[in-house]
């Protein structure tokens, strides 16, 4: 079976966030799932099998993944695969895909609000920073902190960040070349830090539309790799947009 690395949220070959995408040609269990997303140790594979996406890390199966989505979409419309909308069936449910004129990739997600939570014990003592803000978005913590430049030098305690209950931390503030910048870590789930993470940003549009007072912003996720992310809130749901860059192909053997 058809087998590629893909660069999803960067237009630049070894920047953004590289997934696996594995094109299925019949139904596999999810221990083997797991064995090909660990084998390929990116944070998250995708497995396309008809419109049935599914997508794993190397230790976990996941229920939403933008960068994966992103990535699964570039290989189909590169190949010739799909040309208009397109439909996934996914655990997070139904998410549809377009290829716009500009060469960027839109995907119809749910939105995730942001409600204020407490600072969690431990949390800012793993993070190194005293966060301006904290809010809880579904398996999620979003930090917002004071600046950019504190979002770009932070160095977490990874170690310390798995004791906090948390899918993943979204450490957060206002950019300057961009709307807003972030990172995100998630050793829970086997991701020290994501490179760009689409899920992510399914929280980051209405908060900082919020904060903004506008609709359509442009995120920089400022991972050593980085990447941008154009997010349009939408009422309960967020467009995230992006390019991507086809790494390898090859064929799959087991």
């Amino acid at each position: 079976m058809r087998l590629f690395t893909v660069d999803a949220f960067t237009g630049t070959a070894f920047k953004g966030n590289p997934a696996g995408v594995c094109l299925l040609e019949s139904p596999v269990n999810d221990r083997w799932m797991r064995s090909v997303a660990a084998e390929l140790k990116h944070s998250e594979t995708a497995f396309l099998l008809g419109d049935s996406l599914r997508w794993f890390t190397p230790t976990v199966e996941v229920t939403l993944c933008g960068h994966a989505t992103l990535a699964t979409a570039h290989i189909l419309y590169s190949t010739g695969a799909a040309t208009g909308p397109v439909e996934f069936q996914t655990a997070g449910g139904t998410l549809t895909v377009n290829h716009l004129p500009d060469g960027m990739i839109t995907m119809d997600f749910p939105a995730k609000e942001v409600t204020p939570s407490p600072v969690p014990d431990g949390l800012e003592k793993a993070l190194g920073v005293t966060p301006l803000r904290v809010g809880k978005s579904h398996l999620d913590l979003l930090i917002e902190v004071d600046s950019e430049e504190t979002v770009r030098t932070l160095s977490p305690d990874i170690a310390a960040l798995t004791a906090v209950d948390a899918r993943g931390v979204i450490v957060t503030a206002p950019g300057t070349e961009t709307d807003f910048v972030s990172r995100f870590f998630a050793p829970n789930v086997g991701v020290p830090e994501d490179p760009v993470t689409g899920s992510a940003h399914c929280a980051l549009s209405p908060y900082w539309s919020a904060r903004l007072g506008r609709d359509s912003l442009v995120g920089a996720q400022l991972s050593p790799r980085g990447g941008i992310v154009h997010v349009r809130h939408a009422g309960d749901r967020v467009h995230l947009s992006g390019h991507a860059v086809t790494i390898f192909s090859g064929t799959l053997h087991v």
